[in-house]
């Protein structure tokens, strides 16, 4: 039961390492994280009393 649990340890420290990777070296691939900018706009009533 250790030996698992000592793999799913490396495993989930080397997933951790990947996608901090994918996260910089995307870009360089072509992959954008930014979100879709649009502007939006809603009218708002104030309470005048």
């Amino acid at each position: 039961m250790g030996r698992l649990i000592k793999w799913l340890f490396y495993l989930a420290i080397l997933a951790g390492i990947a996608l901090v990777a994918y996260a910089y070296v995307g870009p360089f691939f072509g992959v954008d994280f930014s979100p879709p900018q649009t502007e939006i706009r809603q009218p708002v009533e104030l309470d005048g009393s």
